[in-house]
């Protein structure tokens, strides 16, 4: 079985509680100390490898991110998906080759770009001509934006579990934002994605998801705040990322040990 037939199993067949599980690595270190903790794949996230180059999120140059996925996937025997963020641009067959190249198995590509949600038929196109250069090869995350740049205000919808509520009216932008999300969502699917990933959905808004999408749903945690992984699960997670919320979590342990070696 193939890396990527075996990272698209992983995703199938979950019992509610029990979503698949993927930590975030930024380097080849942090790959290694996941590998060896047992979980049996990783998906990086672009902010967390960002910051591990000195970057913002969103400015890493492609070169910069596809060499950091390749020292990844060649740390660890275990399938490595990569955040691609909204391709840099590439065609998709540029695209597919480069992330083959590095020794993904899976991507995360956003559809919003510079802030803006891109729109969604011509984003299902893109992920159309995704899956046709990749065929089986790649295993494509299609990442929904809408609430994080859905709303009136083009603010983040997203209420207590991700990013900032928006007052008296948050039922009804995260309404509006779950029935886009749901729209698009069917969209990528036929297109092609194998997953796809509200990402800042707020927590009451997961059964309404779930009932809404076909097929895995990726939900985002917060390390050590929020509800857990297996509880995330129950709420229809079928997969559990974290972005960069572990590199964010090992630069402050860090920043705890400079301070207590410099007293």
């Amino acid at each position: 079985m193939s890396g990527a037939a075996t990272f698209r199993a992983l995703h199938h067949g979950r019992a509610p509680g029990d979503p698949l599980v993927l930590p975030g690595p930024w380097d080849a270190a942090s790959a290694r100390v996941f590998a060896e903790a047992g979980f049996p794949a990783l998906a990086t996230p672009s902010a967390g490898i960002a910051a591990s180059l000195g970057y913002a999120d969103g400015r890493t140059p492609a070169p910069e991110m596809f060499a950091a996925v390749a020292r990844i996937a060649r740390a660890v025997d275990v399938p490595v998906s990569a955040d691609v963020e909204d391709g840099y641009g590439l065609a998709p067959k540029e695209l597919v080759d480069r992330l083959l190249e590095a020794g993904a198995v899976g991507c995360n590509l956003e559809d919003s770009h510079g802030g803006v949600l891109e729109d969604p038929r011509r984003q299902a196109d893109f992920l159309a001509e995704v899956r046709a250069a990749a065929g089986d090869l790649l295993f494509v995350n299609a990442r929904l934006d809408t609430f994080v740049h859905g709303g009136d205000d083009g603010g983040q919808v997203a209420g207590p579990a991700g990013g900032r509520a928006v007052g008296p009216a948050v039922g009804r932008a995260v309404g509006r934002a779950v029935e886009e999300a749901v729209e698009r969502a069917a969209l990528y699917v036929a297109a092609g994605a194998d997953c796809v990933y509200p990402i800042l959905a707020p927590v009451e808004a997961l059964p309404a998801l779930r009932a809404g999408i076909r097929g895995p749903m990726n939900v985002l945690a917060r390390p050590g705040e929020g509800p857990s992984p297996a509880a995330l699960g129950e709420l229809g997670a079928d997969r559990v990322t974290f972005g960069p919320g572990l590199q964010r979590r090992a630069t402050a342990a860090l920043r705890e040990i400079a301070e207590g070696i410099g007293r």
